[in-house]
């Protein structure tokens, strides 16, 4: 059986440029979430993951499975030794030739996914930034001084964190989530005091 999977990281998101090349007998999964949450944390991942009779998965581009290196190497270990077929669009190659584990897709797909984070952390530089010209500007104002964020909201911001946080260590959830140690820090601190 075959499978397309699609992420966006938000709603408004349009989802076309990742379906022209969707054949009409693939399964379609789709999931709304950032690329740093673990393919196996996600909702639609965990459903290719456990469907048996997935043997076949298509992506429109590497960094679909993920924004994370470390993470979207473990997804494609788990395909591989479960014989299922990933391929990548934008790529045209697939990762197993005649049940065989093929080596350039192992290694334009590192090198990919290893830019994919890159451009990740690059994004998130260029936000710090912007917000702080803004702030010199005086047209970024952020959270009022001296409010207090309660315990419930901060959480609400990193469930990925939490959930990850259960199995692994300060340092893993970190790297895997794609936030800072102090956050995931606090984000523990904060759910032990509730």
């Amino acid at each position: 059986m075959k499978a397309r999977y699609v992420r966006v990281s938000t709603p408004d998101q349009k989802l076309e440029r990742q379906l022209i090349a969707q054949n009409p007998n693939e399964l379609l999964f789709v999931d709304i979430c950032s690329g740093t949450i673990p393919f196996a944390e996600r909702e639609k991942g965990k459903q290719i993951l456990a469907n048996n009779g997935i043997d076949y998965v298509s992506v429109k581009s590497i960094d679909r499975l993920g924004r994370n290196l470390l993470d979207i190497l473990n997804t494609l270990k788990y395909f591989e030794g479960n014989k299922v077929v990933v391929k990548v669009d934008n790529l045209g190659i697939e990762s197993l030739v005649n049940g065989k584990p093929n080596q350039a897709f192992k290694l334009i797909v590192s090198v990919l996914a290893n830019i994919s984070e890159m451009e990740r952390q690059t994004m998130l530089e260029l936000q710090r930034e912007g917000i702080a010209i803004a702030m010199a500007q005086g047209k970024y104002k952020g959270r009022v001084r001296g409010s207090v964020e309660s315990k419930e909201d901060f959480l609400a911001k990193y469930p990925h964190v939490v959930r990850t946080l259960k199995k692994q260590s300060l340092r893993n959830t970190a790297k895997l989530c794609g936030v800072s140690l102090g956050t995931v820090q606090k984000v523990k601190k904060s759910f032990t005091e509730i």
